[in-house]
């Protein structure tokens, strides 16, 4: 395949460091890519050398649209054409959900983001369900703030359960508020990648925010606002009750959660997981399932999410 004079600079990106980007092509595809005259070669079987050279294609429209191409977006690109699913895949994978502070481009960088993203945007309430790493709780906020910015909300509410794990609380140091922090602390370091720490504080401020624990939205009607509760897994069912039954009006409300990472005692039933049996099928409800194909937060995390899958399937097995 030929790469064009002007798009030299986006080849040069396209390798990767250290060439890293097109080393991972060619291990997968078992294909050899080499540069010569501006123009790229692929050599090797037919069928793989075909779903290289889509997959590069792919790679450098993403490159040329000012979008970075790193390991876990050319795995994931390799993924789709060993499917053949990168035909008519357009720009779908990489609409742009918002916009951080600095300007920078929150991206849904696949399939799935994508079906989460429209999801939260046409559904009154979104149980999103997945492994680390495939930006349940960020590309919330995200929407989250840009529904804030619309004036489509007056505030923003995020919670999550404060489940000990491993660390009883009362052991912790500090008040009860320096106890809780360190639960809330992921959704603080989202806010303020997206908002900036002063506009955060702002907002909290003037009302407009609140991070708090799940316990204290017991008793509350939640108007006009854009809800989060993050760690669903880690609810009880009657927690999950409580909390799904505080959405007031104009409320827009998402639940993330991740199954294989519940901290509840053994006894007890993940409130995430009668959701999605009680809720399934009723209108207004959509329920997004992200998979490790969907893991962009580094490419070791996908790997690592697979190798406990099998483990555990194996375990299951055995059992």
């Amino acid at each position: 395949m030929s790469v064009p004079l002007e798009a030299f600079d986006s080849c040069v990106a396209l390798f990767g460091l250290n060439d890293r980007n097109i080393r991972i092509v060619e291990d997968a595809l078992q294909v050899s890519v080499h540069l010569r005259d501006n123009k790229l070669h692929v050599s090797g079987d037919e069928e793989n050398t075909q779903a290289a050279e889509k997959v590069i294609e792919e790679m450098l429209s993403m490159l040329n649209a000012g979008e970075h191409v790193d390991e876990s977006r050319v795995r994931y690109l390799i993924s789709l054409g060993k499917q053949n699913r990168l035909e008519g895949r357009g720009r779908s994978g990489s609409e742009t959900v918002a916009y951080t502070y600095r300007g920078k481009r929150i991206l849904s960088k696949t399939e799935g983001q994508a079906r989460y993203v429209q999801a939260v945007r046409s559904s009154g309430l979104t149980l999103a369900v997945g492994p680390a790493g495939t930006g349940k709780t960020f590309l919330a906020i995200a929407l989250a703030a840009v529904a804030y910015r619309n004036k489509e909300v007056e505030r923003l509410i995020l919670t999550r359960p404060a489940v000990e794990a491993g660390e009883k609380l009362g052991f912790l140091p500090g008040d009860m508020v320096q106890k809780i922090d360190p639960y809330l602390r992921p959704l603080y370091d989202a806010l303020y990648e997206i908002m900036g720490i002063e506009a955060y504080q702002r907002m909290v401020e003037r009302g407009a925010i609140e991070v708090a624990p799940l316990a204290f939205m017991r008793g509350r009607t939640l108007n006009d606002a854009f809800i989060i509760l993050d760690e669903g897994q880690n609810t009880t069912p009657e927690q999950m009750k409580m909390f799904l039954t505080r959405m007031g009006r104009n409320a827009r409300c998402v639940v993330t959660g991740d199954p294989s990472q519940i901290d509840l005692p053994t006894a007890k039933r993940s409130g995430l997981l009668v959701a999605l049996e009680v809720l399934s099928g009723v209108e207004g409800v959509s329920i997004v399932n992200l998979s490790d194909e969907d893991v962009v937060r580094n490419d070791l995390v996908a790997r690592i999410v697979r190798a406990y899958e099998a483990y555990e399937t194996g375990i299951s097995k055995h059992a």
